[in-house]
């Protein structure tokens, strides 16, 4: 790599990622239904009934209905893989998918499992969201890339999200 690559990737516009909060979600769910082991893993599916999004730039509520296709990995990460559906305060919808991985030691997890209140900074848990919006005055949605970490409640996760400039 010549001496100006380097700079750029190492010092320049290319050494880190900047963020702006887009959003805080909280989601409420239902206990998940639990499918079991398939060739994918251990399969669980969760199912949204509803929640708040509350963000400078966009807020409203989850529509009820949404699902989270889970599955357990046999180094006892969660996948997650979720669909659902926002609709904004002014009644336009955006559709919102991620994916993301919560793991951590196994006693913080078990402690998680039983609903218990737990440090957020003793487990890993990050989504990786985009969406899809019809309404032109959100239509920048459709054009971003999001990341968020989360924190699992007995009620259901809360998350931010984070808009990657």
């Amino acid at each position: 790599m010549d001496r100006d690559t380097k700079a750029l990737v190492d010092e320049g516009p290319l050494s880190t990622i900047r963020t702006r909060h887009l959003f805080t979600i909280q989601l409420d769910v239902r206990p998940v239904v639990t499918v079991g082991s398939t060739p994918n893993g251990f399969r669980r599916v969760g199912f949204v009934t509803g929640g708040e999004i509350v963000g400078e730039r966009i807020r409203g509520k989850v529509l009820n209905e949404a699902n989270d296709w889970q599955v357990k990995r046999p180094d006892g990460s969660l996948t997650l893989d979720v669909r659902l559906v926002i609709e904004t305060d002014r009644g336009m919808l955006v559709t919102m998918t991620y994916r993301g991985v919560r793991h951590g030691p196994a006693d913080v997890i078990d402690r998680l499992k039983r609903g218990e209140i737990v440090d957020p900074a003793s487990y890993y848990f990050r989504i990786a969201p985009t969406f899809e919006a019809a309404d032109a005055d959100l239509a920048w949605l459709n054009g971003i890339l999001a990341i968020g970490t989360g924190h699992r409640f007995p009620q259901g996760p809360i998350y931010n999200v984070f808009e990657v400039l």
